[in-house]
């Protein structure tokens, strides 16, 4: 195996558990959901969603993937044709 092939490798397993961490920091959907059945007051706000936590774990998480999907677009052409 060549060089390469190492640091795409390494890349991508680094990638893939920091999008697992970002992951599983976020907030669950049920979570929101049994409130809204139970009749409790919605958490986050409509046009404030982006300012909190959660909003913004969404957005890197977003942002790791397309990250990551171009590591594998990148890894699979160098693979391809070197």
């Amino acid at each position: 195996m060549l060089w390469y092939h190492y640091v795409f490798g390494s890349i991508l397993v680094i990638a893939s558990i920091i999008i697992t961490v970002v992951v599983l920091m976020q907030e669950g959907r049920s979570q929101n959901l049994s409130g809204v059945i139970a009749g409790g007051p919605e958490p986050s706000g409509g046009r404030s969603k982006g300012r909190t936590v959660d909003g913004k774990l969404e957005r890197l998480t977003k942002a790791l993937i397309g990250v990551f999907f171009v590591i594998v677009l990148a890894a699979f052409l160098v693979f391809l044709f070197v």
